[in-house]
């Protein structure tokens, strides 16, 4: 919100200042790199339906194409219904598009990493004949990711990080639960709860994985990347917490959250490379 107006910048394409003001930079930077980001994946696009005999794989890079589209779309719509206001909620339509917008960004990221994935080497002459029971966990540790990435979205956009201020503990006394309760209480514990189902959760696909004769060496190192990512992860969450919500720390926090659920994403399109492809074929 360094700028009331979308698509230019306070009328502008070159705002004055903007170089200058770490908000209005932060904000017109992102909005420059949005252009490019869409001007490639357009040409992404272009050129694997020309170049790809897989159909499949074309409707997805247009897929891509059309959800950054969306995506920008959203995020400008986010500034300028930013004043209206949704009393019910206590807050207002910009917040709740800022919500799905943060959602939208997670659900892109899968997208260019199932196209790479699919036009890599190892894809195509690497087999990874995974059992069926860990590609199903993979799906489940996705789904579990997606939404915990839409909890923190909810959270953020509602200014409950520090709702419980204590960590691990949500109370004084070493209370496993708040004393008192609200919307922003509620959020943000649903957000460790959920924490704490998919550390066992990635825990319990990656241990799968290092087990599994058909992993590849590369879906191995991957798991070992996911773990080390989760672990990561929560320190960065309970640094957050015991630094009273730094930036840096919690800008990293949303970095390693988005790599936690692409690598997680990657490791199950991976798993499921064999099966998909015998699908599409028949």
């Amino acid at each position: 919100m360094a700028f009331p107006d979308w698509p230019l910048s306070n009328g502008s394409l070159n705002p004055h200042g903007w170089l200058t003001n770490v908000a209005m930079f932060a904000e017109h930077s992102h909005r420059l790199s949005v252009s490019v980001l869409s001007a490639a994946t357009l040409a992404l696009a272009v050129w694997i339906s020309r170049s790809e005999e897989r159909r499949w794989l074309r409707r997805l890079a247009w897929f891509a194409f059309g959800l950054v589209l969306v995506q920008a779309v959203v995020g400008g719509l986010r500034v300028l219904l930013n004043p209206d206001q949704v009393a019910p909620m206590d807050t207002s339509v910009g917040e709740l598009l800022a919500m799905l917008h943060a959602c939208l960004a997670q659900l892109f990221v899968c997208a260019l990493f199932a196209i790479a994935t699919a036009c890599s080497r190892g894809w195509m002459e690497h087999p990874s004949p995974v059992r069926s029971g860990l590609r199903r966990m993979g799906v489940a540790c996705c789904i579990l990711l997606f939404a915990q990435l839409a909890i923190a979205a909810v959270m953020r956009h509602s200014n409950a990080g520090l709702a419980i201020p204590t960590f691990p503990w949500s109370g004084p006394g070493h209370a496993l639960l708040p004393a008192a309760w609200d919307f922003r209480v509620a959020i943000h514990f649903a957000h460790r709860a959920m924490a704490v189902i998919i550390t066992v959760a990635l825990v319990g696909f990656a241990a799968g994985i290092w087990r599994d004769r058909g992993a590849t060496l590369g879906m191995r190192c991957g798991a070992s990347a996911l773990v080390s990512l989760l672990a990561l992860q929560i320190l960065l969450g309970a640094t957050i917490i015991r630094t009273a919500r730094d930036p840096g720390i919690t800008t990293a926090h949303v970095i390693v959250g988005a790599l936690t659920l692409a690598t997680a994403f990657w490791l199950t399109w991976r798993a499921h490379r064999d099966a998909f492809e015998a699908t599409v074929r028949a």
